[in-house]
Parts: C-alpha cells; sequence; structure tokens
C-alpha cells in the first residue's frame, strides 16, 4: 500500500479484533489481575473530545498492562439514566427509552471506531431491568439497615423541571437546565444516612496512598469534621433553649448576637404577631431563592434582618439579640449560630453592617478596641473580658470553659460535619423506582425481593411541565400491600443518577448473573479497580458516594474491601482557544469527523501527545496534522524497510559503529517509555521517546544498505512497534503484520530494554583551561586517566590556550571533566 490508509486498516484491524475476541477477559491463566476502569459516560449521543481524553488514557494503562503479563479487566458500559432523556421526550415526543438506546448504539460505535480495548460482553446500562433490579435489592439491604430513610425537608425545588436540585445544580438562584428561579419546598423525601459513615470516610482517606491529594482535600473539606461545644441559649419568654454548636467556646463572653437561619423551624414562633413580621416574611422568601453555595460564599455581602427576640448568654445571664442571617444554613450545625464579631470575620462584617457592638475577649499582641478594629482578630490570644478565664491562654480556655459549660448543664461536647445525608428521591420518570410500597395501615413496606424489579412503565404520557408522568398512572401507583394484602400505591419517586454509579464498577465483574448483584467470589477478586481515571469534577459527589457505597457493602459482608479505587487519576479538560469547549462558544471539535479526516490513531497520539494527563489539553489543528504525519512516518519506514529485514534473525555478538548506536538509541528509547508509561503516567514523554526511536531508525536508513546490519535494523523496527502498540494500536498491527508476524501484536510481550545496550560506548567529557570551558571531547568510556588527559591536551581547541605556557597540572574528574592548569 502506497500510504497509510487510514480507514481500511483500521476497520481491518477493528473486525479482526472482534472476530477474535482477543479483548475478551481471559477468566483462567493464573497472571495477577489489574482491573483498569475510566468512568461510564452518560449516553448523550455524541462523544466528545473529554471521553477521547478520558478513554485513550484507560486504554493505553489496560493495553501496557496486559502486554505486561496481567491479567486486565477492561470493561465500558452506560450510566444512562437523567433527565435529558425525559427533555427529549418532552421536545420531539420520543420515548426516553428509545431515546437512551439509540444514544448508547451511536457511541458504542464512537468507541469502537477508535480502536479502544474493551470487553464489550461485559457492557452494562444502568436503564436496564437486568441492572436497576440490583440497584432496587441494594435499596432495600440499605433499607434494612435503617440507612435509607423517609423525612421531610426543604429542598430546591425547581418549577419548570417539577423535580428537586442539589445544591450543586443551581446556579445563581436559577436551574442549571433550564434557568428558571428555584423556590424552596418542604416535601417528604427519601435519603441515605451518608452521615453514619463520615467518620469512615474521612479517616480512610489516609489510605488513599494513589489518590491526587487535591481530591482527598476536596473530599475532606466536604465532609468538614469539626471539634466544638453545643450550647444552649436560653430563648427569652419561650421556655426553650436554642442549641448552638461553636468551635470557638473560648469566646462564648464574646457573643453580641445571635444568627438562625430563615429556614429554622423556630422562627415561625419568632415572629409570629412581631411589628416587622410582613418585612421578615419578605427576606425569607427572598433568601429562599438563593442557593446555598452563592449565601455562604466567602466574598459576598451578608444580609440579615432583627427578629424583635431575644436570648440570653448563659455564661453571662447577658440578653442577646437574634437575627435571621441568609449565611446560616438550617441544614448545617444546628441551623443557629452564636456571633462574636470581635473574633469571627463574617460576624464582623455583619455587626459592622448592621450597628451591632463588638465585644473583645482575647487579646493579641496589640491592644485590640473593638470600636477601632478593621477586621476580626481570629488568632490566639490572652483571655479577657471572660470573667472567671481572664488571663488564661485561649488555648487553655477552650478547653477550661467547655469543662464548665458541660459541668453546668449547659452545654456538652460535640463532633460537627459539613456532610448531610443523601437526598435521593427525584419526581422524575426515568430513573430507577424506589421499590417501596406506601400502605396506609403498614406504612412504608418494602417490595418482596422476589418481585424485583419494580419496573418502569413505558405506556407514560409527558406534560409540558415537566412532572412526573408515573403520578397519574394508575396502573403503576395503585398495588396492593405485601403485608397486609390491603390497597396501597407505590412509591412513585425514582432514584438520584449518582445511586446507580454507586456500584457499577462492581456489576462489571459479574455481568450476566441473575442471581445476585454480583459473585462475592468474583468481586473478593477483583476488587478494588486498581486504577480508576475521570474528570476531577466527579472528585466529591460521585467518588464519595461509591466510597459510600463500597464500606456499606463492605459492613454487610457482601465485598471484602472498603475503599473501591486503589488509585485514582483526575485527567484535564480539553479546551479550544482558552476556553471548555461548548455548543455556546462555537469552540467543539468533533471526535468523529477528526477520525473520519485523520484516524483514530492520530486522534488518540495528539490527545496523549499534547500536555500530561493531568493538565488541560489546548487543541491544536497544527498538533493534529503533525502526529498524522508521524502515523504516517511510522507506516513508511516499515513498509521500506519490510523486504530488507525479512528473514532476519536476533542481533547476534556485539555491535559496532552506526548498527551499535542505533540500538543504543532504540534500547533507550525503549527503557524511557517503559518508565514513563509504568511510574508516571507520562504519555506524552514516552511518545516523545519512541519519535526519537524513529528518527534513529531514519537516519540509520540513510546509508548504504550494504552497509545496514538487517537483524539490527529489525530488532529496532520491531521494539518501536511494541512500544507504540499502546498508543496507536491501529498503525502498530499493520506494521506488525508488514513484518511478518501472524499474531497480533496486542498479544505480545513488553519488550525489555538491554541494559547493556543503552550504556553508551563513549562519553563526552567538558574540557577546561584554569576552570574555563574550552571545549568538549569524545573518549571510550573505559578510557583510563591517561588516555583522557592525552585526548584533553591534543584538542585544537585547548592548544590556542596552552602556547608559551606551562602546564602545571591536569585534574581529571572521571566520568564529567578535565581541568588543565596553566602558568
Amino acid at each position: 500500500m502506497a500510504h497509510y490508509d487510514h480507514k481500511t486498516l483500521e476497520m481491518k484491524w477493528q473486525k479482526r479484533w472482534e472476530e477474535q475476541g482477543i479483548y475478551r477477559l481471559d477468566a483462567g491463566g493464573g497472571r495477577p489481575k489489574y482491573y483498569c476502569l475510566e468512568m461510564f459516560p452518560y449516553p448523550s449521543g455524541r462523544c466528545h473530545m473529554g471521553h477521547v481524553r478520558n478513554y485513550s488514557i484507560g486504554d493505553v494503562v489496560a493495553r501496557f498492562k496486559r502486554m505486561n503479563g496481567w491479567n486486565v479487566l477492561h470493561p465500558m458500559g452506560w450510566d444512562a439514566f437523567g433527565l435529558p432523556a425525559e427533555n427529549a421526550a418532552i421536545k420531539n415526543n420520543i420515548p426516553p427509552k428509545k431515546w437512551t438506546w439509540d444514544n448508547i448504539d451511536a457511541m458504542r460505535r464512537q468507541l469502537k471506531r477508535l480502536g479502544f480495548a474493551y470487553d464489550w460482553e461485559r457492557e452494562v446500562a444502568t436503564c436496564h431491568p437486568d441492572y436497576y433490579k440490583w440497584t432496587q435489592w441494594l435499596f432495600l439491604q440499605f433499607y434494612k439497615k435503617g440507612l435509607a430513610y423517609k423525612k421531610k425537608a426543604a429542598v430546591n425545588w425547581c418549577p419548570q423541571c417539577q423535580t428537586v436540585l442539589a445544591n450543586e445544580q443551581v446556579v445563581q438562584g436559577e436551574c442549571e437546565r433550564c434557568g428558571t428561579p428555584v423556590t424552596k419546598r418542604e416535601l417528604v423525601q427519601w435519603f441515605l444516612r451518608i452521615t453514619e459513615y463520615a467518620e469512615r470516610l474521612l479517616r480512610n482517606l489516609e489510605k488513599l496512598e494513589g489518590w491526587p491529594e487535591r481530591v482527598k482535600t476536596m473530599q475532606a473539606n466536604w465532609i468538614g469534621r469539626s471539634e466544638g461545644v453545643e450550647i444552649r441559649f436560653p430563648v427569652k419568654g419561650t421556655g426553650r433553649a436554642l442549641p448552638v454548636f461553636t468551635t470557638r467556646p473560648d469566646t462564648v463572653y464574646g457573643v453580641t448576637y445571635m444568627v438562625m437561619a430563615p429556614e429554622h423551624p423556630w422562627v415561625e414562633e419568632l415572629i409570629a404577631g412581631s411589628p416587622r413580621e410582613a418585612e421578615i416574611r419578605a427576606f425569607i422568601e427572598r433568601v429562599a431563592r438563593q442557593d446555598e453555595i452563592t449565601r455562604t460564599a466567602e466574598d459576598r455581602e451578608k444580609e440579615g434582618i432583627f427578629t424583635g427576640a431575644y436570648c440570653v448568654n448563659p455564661m453571662t445571664g447577658e440578653e442577646i439579640p437574634i437575627y435571621l442571617g441568609d449565611y446560616v444554613l438550617a441544614g448545617y450545625g444546628t441551623g443557629a449560630i452564636m456571633a462574636v464579631p470581635a473574633h469571627d470575620q463574617r460576624d464582623f462584617e455583619f455587626a459592622r453592617k448592621y450597628g451591632l457592638p463588638i465585644r473583645v475577649v482575647i487579646q493579641g499582641d496589640q491592644p485590640l478596641d473593638g470600636e477601632t478594629m478593621q477586621e476580626a482578630y481570629t488568632e490566639p490570644g490572652v483571655m479577657v473580658n471572660s470573667g472567671p478565664f481572664d488571663g488564661m491562654r485561649s488555648e487553655e480556655a477552650w478547653h477550661a470553659i467547655a469543662d464548665e459549660l458541660e459541668r453546668r448543664g449547659i452545654g456538652e461536647r460535640k463532633v460537627n460535619y459539613r456532610l448531610r445525608d443523601w437526598l435521593i428521591s427525584r419526581q422524575r420518570y426515568w430513573g430507577v423506582p424506589i421499590p417501596i410500597i406506601n400502605c396506609p395501615q403498614c406504612g412504608h413496606v418494602p417490595v418482596p425481593e422476589e418481585d424485583l424489579p419494580v419496573l418502569l412503565p413505558e405506556n407514560v404520557n409527558f406534560k409540558p411541565t415537566g412532572q412526573s408522568p408515573l403520578v397519574d398512572l394508575e396502573e403503576f401507583v395503585k398495588t396492593t400491600c405485601p403485608r397486609c394484602g390491603g390497597p396501597a400505591e407505590r412509591e412513585t419517586d425514582t432514584m438520584d443518577t449518582f445511586v446507580d454509579s454507586s456500584w457499577y464498577f462492581l456489576r462489571y465483574i459479574d455481568p450476566h448473573n441473575q442471581e445476585a448483584p454480583f459473585d462475592k467470589e468474583l468481586a473478593s477478586a477483583w476488587m478494588p479497580v486498581d486504577q480508576y481515571i475521570g474528570g476531577v469534577e466527579h472528585a466529591i459527589l460521585h467518588l464519595m458516594y461509591a466510597r459510600f457505597f463500597t464500606m456499606v457493602l463492605y459492613d454487610l459482608g457482601l465485598v471484602d474491601v472498603e475503599e473501591p479505587f486503589q488509585n485514582l487519576l483526575t485527567q484535564g479538560m480539553v479546551l479550544k482557544d482558552g476556553a471548555k469547549m461548548s455548543k455556546s462558544k462555537g469552540n467543539v471539535v468533533d471526535p468523529d469527523e477528526m477520525v473520519e479526516r485523520y484516524g483514530a490513531d492520530t486522534v488518540r497520539l495528539f490527545i496523549l501527545f499534547a500536555a500530561p494527563p493531568e493538565r488541560d489539553l489546548e487543541w491544536s489543528d497544527a498538533g493534529v496534522e503533525g502526529a498524522y504525519r508521524f502515523v504516517n512516518r511510522v507506516y513508511r519506514m516499515v513498509r521500506d524497510a519490510a523486504a530488507f529485514v525479512q528473514g532476519a534473525g536476533p542481533v547476534q555478538g556485539a555491535l559496532e559503529g552506526p548498527a551499535a548506536e542505533l540500538r543504543r538509541k532504540v534500547h533507550s528509547g525503549l527503557k524511557r517509555v517503559t518508565t514513563d508509561i509504568a511510574e508516571r503516567f507520562q504519555f506524552n514523554t514516552a511518545i516523545s521517546a519512541i519519535m526519537e526511536m524513529v528518527n534513529a531508525v531514519y537516519a540509520y536508513r540513510e546509508l548504504p544498505e550494504d552497509q545496514q546490519d538487517p537483524a539490527a535494523l529489525r530488532e529496532a523496527l520491531e521494539l518501536i512497534v511494541l512500544a507504540l502498540a499502546p498508543f496507536a494500536p491501529h498503525v502498530a498491527e499493520e506494521a506488525w503484520e508488514m513484518l511478518g508476524h501472524s499474531s497480533s501484536v496486542h498479544l505480545e510481550a513488553w519488550p525489555q530494554y538491554d541494559p547493556a545496550a543503552v550504556v553508551e560506548a563513549e562519553i563526552e567529557l567538558v574540557v577546561q583551561v584554569n576552570g574555563k570551558v574550552r571545549d568538549r571531547v569524545r573518549v571510550p568510556r573505559d578510557a583510563d586517566e591517561e588516555t583522557v588527559r592525552q585526548a584533553a591536551l591534543a584538542s585544537a581547541k585547548v592548544q590556542e590556550f596552552l602556547n608559551g605556557k606551562e602546564v602545571a597540572r591536569v585534574i581529571v574528574v572521571p566520568g564529567r571533566l578535565v581541568n588543565v592548569v596553566v602558568r
């Protein structure tokens, strides 16, 4: 073939791989296991360049490990439930099921066209009843263990989408999907009790040595463990005490006001009949439209309003005004705070804005005055204005005041977490039905396990409002209670799609099991995932939930590991013109178009070569052209040399001259490639090393053929093809065949470099005259000191500085330099 016809040859090899099933998992063989997994995609219908990057990284790892003797599990599937399918149903009158499966078919074709080495026999889709039957079964195990419960909660509600939104789905007070202003609504919702595992989730982060520190820090901050004291402040005229959690009990004498969340359940009682009741209600309504992330942002001006109510500081007896503040959340701590403006910056800014007193209770090195302070003092110091604790160091007073609060029965030490229980209810259709029956007599009754799955009905009509059609579908809702036999109704909420993705890595291990979600023995053999790869945007929610699920399954005796992912790589984004690719910016690059024009190997090579995997990658058309030229260069290199090296055996004996130098450069390159993949995942530098190996072959081929060693050249070509195989599997396969091999290059062992070959026969030494560099000379690596001395003195450039001068000494530093001292 005159040139590398990527369309023909890539299709040829993809067809052959599928027919021969070379990427199917070998269940036997006694080889060590390696589970390589990329985060599975939502089937939107089109792969984007972020997908291509993610899966190209994983493919190199899987192929490299397989060639190094590991039994590699490398599956792919689909995170297939979700709102976009319902939006498509409303907009285009396409059933969500059809829209989803059509998209899966399209994206599967794209992934196969890119040549990824997946075991497609293990493909899973979370929307398939064979999968979500076991999602429902797992929910029931959580329910039996007391980890799934229902309660009334204030939630973010999108009136347009008619569903609950997570805090992360509310952007500047609007639904991220449709832009509608979000409101708060009290709904009875299903939760998973992840807070029961807060301490364990935090503690286990120390075990995750193969995770980026950045991700572990993000998770630790999300869990938000804090040690403090819960203090009860009596509310004047109510007979009740308002509990407040604080990490600074040492500042309790500096409390000058209290702040409650506008959603706090006591607010109604406090404001009823107040002269400012209408004004306060307007404030509450305004805050309800704001998302929690905006409300608690550090750089945002805080808002509040006085309720007219007071509480009493139990340590001083002082009456303190109670405010509502937008920066206090009902779901964190007790939903109320004690405000110490002299020693907390948020409280300081709030107090200055509303003219509230600022009382210093900890003095630093410089005298502090509440009237003149420019910012809060938050460092340790000496206690003042704190009764019997004056003069103590604040660190000592922390414990002394906590002891006193506990002694008097008005407070106790506590550990608090920022992490909230996981709200999994969604008022949607296209999700896993929650397997609960609501009976007027028996309450919440689990669907019997033998009746799973609770199937999603298909004869549904979608309303333009987005309300779930399950609510009005009588044949789905109406049922009988499995406990008492009386009339009952099915739960019409479906599960958050993060539930589906919290255990999918276990189903890949045993995807066709009809009796259990997975076989424990198989799970024990394959878990944990050795290498997990995905975007850093999943650092908190998905990874936290998957860790939580695995811990619960461990406690249930279903798996033998507490942590699902031993090593984690979070790849950077693919940018164009300095920005994330998006249709609205008009900077999207279509993978299909690139593969059609340049071939899959070119796209893969560029995306792996352009930047280290953890860094953002800037798309470059020139870079793609360069990768395309390199693929063709490799093809021509092997094509043009194939006949010359045909029949050549292995290298015999020591090589000399250009053949020895070729072998040194190729083996040195192979050493770099091996190290860069195995130890650092630095694929860009590995590809760079392969390019240098190719350059060495082209330079060698410029010699007359009668001066070329066929055995040395054949070895060089084979090592290059083997090293290239994980990165560009199609051209490597074609080149391997051109070199006369009948089996797949991807079934070959990873080549070993020859340590003796990478040692240069000659080394270069710096030559100095009186400490100044004047030349460089090459000498045999094993040259003795006298030979080195003579080579340095023989240099023409050195001779220029010796004329008429006496050589006093010649200092030889072995392997580095020669210094000629003259006078």
